[in-house]
This record gives C-alpha cells, structure tokens and sequence, in this order.
C-alpha cells in the first residue's frame, strides 16, 4: 500500500469541474478521468467523501438576478447537485468503485438520506460517498456542505478542487499576470484579505475546527493523487 499523508479526505468538486472544458452540462470524459483518479486514491487505501456543486447545471445566483425567488433558486440548485451526484456514482461504479449517494433533501428513489452514521459506515466499509443537496438548507452554498460534512465524518482534509488555477491567488490570476499565488495562508489570513476561497461562512468553520483546505488544480495530471500523498501542490489553508 502507497503510503499517504492522510488517511480520510473529503473532496469538494464544483459544477464546473462537471462541465470540464464547456461552460455547462455534464463532460463524461472529465468525470471519467476523475473518477480514476478516486479509484486510484482508494486503492492507497484513503477513505473518499466528496461534495458536488450544481453550477454547471443551475446558478441560484443568476437565476434571483432574474426574478426568481431565492428560496426557489436555492432549492433547484439542490436538485441540479443530485443530477450530478447520480453520474459521478455512475461512472465511479463503471471503474469499479462501491459508491453511495447521500442527499440533504428528500428524494429517496434514488439516493440515501443524509445519515452521518451511516456516511462513517461506508467510508470504513471502503466506500466512496457523494453527498448532494448541499445542507439542505437555501442560502448555503455547496462550500458550506463542504465544510460541514468534512468536520462532521472527521476528514483530515478539505480538498477544494479548481479549473485552469492551481491555488489562491491575490486576485484572479486569468485577468492578471501579475498576480501573486500564496504557498500556505492561515484561515484568518484568508477571511481577512478576502480572497475568493471559498464562502466566509465555509471557512469560518473550517477556523473554528481547525480543518485544513487545500486549494489546487483538478486538471493537473494526478492531482488528486499527489496531494493525499502529501506532495506540496496548490496553496494549503490551515490554522498553524
């Protein structure tokens, strides 16, 4: 067994890490080379968690821009998380990966509901789990699931997966060039520069819990692999 820094992480993939290369929808081929990469995770001997985002499909944000109710909005982006949490299981299973779907929102047809005891069970049993619907609850993002659910089946990690930026930068590195990538920050570093890691609320309780974030690229070979290796990749957010 390859030896590894951490022995359970959760992993946060947005909806733009579903989209791969397209601005919406659902990119088998991106899925397929993360799912991999999950694969190849396990078989360390890593227990997985992951968390989805639903913007590839869904933006709440846009959509209260355009009239819609927020509550309304929020709750159609739960539902756009479960669409892409059922391909990801999918594909997982296609590699041979055991997999369940948890969802913070009724819809027991097709997923388990969120029961923290039974996520530990199968993260010990060698599962992988997707959860879905976010918290649950409108006005909390997919971030903030992230940082729940990592504290709540007591991950060592939080890994915040990025497309085309390979950690945190001072300000948006694809405008400009002259933007300044941050190797390690503290928490309250991060809440107080205001960087665009991931929602206050999100890293507020990932301060209080000491949970540390790494931030990288997906589309970096073997991304995944390297970071639960412990190989010094992305930026690491952390409370020392």
């Amino acid at each position: 067994m390859v030896e590894t820094k951490y022995r359970r992480v959760l992993l946060k993939l947005s909806g733009e890490a579903f989209a791969g290369d397209k601005e919406v929808g659902i990119d088998i081929a991106t899925l397929t080379r993360v799912a991999k990469q999950i694969k190849s995770v396990m078989e360390m001997g890593v227990a997985v968690a992951i968390v989805v985002g639903g913007g590839n499909i869904w933006r709440g944000e846009e959509a209260e821009a355009n009239g819609i109710d927020r509550v309304t909005a929020d709750y159609a982006g739960m539902l756009a998380t479960v669409i892409n949490a059922l391909a990801l299981q999918d594909i997982l299973e296609r590699e041979g990966v055991q997999t369940r779907t948890q969802t913070a929102i009724g819809i027991n047809q097709v997923a388990e509901p969120y029961i923290r005891r039974r996520a530990v069970r199968h993260l010990e049993k060698g599962r992988v789990v997707i959860f879905a619907g976010g918290t649950g609850n409108p006005y909390m993002t997919t971030d903030t699931a992230a940082a729940l659910r990592a504290i709540e089946i007591n991950a060592e990690v939080l890994l915040m997966t990025k497309n085309k930026v390979d950690g945190i930068y001072s300000s948006d590195p694809i405008k400009n060039r002259d933007a300044k990538k941050f190797k390690h920050l503290t928490h309250l570093e991060a809440l107080n520069l205001r960087l665009e890691v991931m929602d206050a609320t999100a890293l507020s309780l990932c301060l209080e819990n000491k949970v540390p974030i790494i931030v990288f690229d997906l589309k970096a070979p073997h991304s995944i692999e390297k970071v639960v290796k412990g190989e010094s990749i992305g930026t690491l957010v952390s409370s020392e």
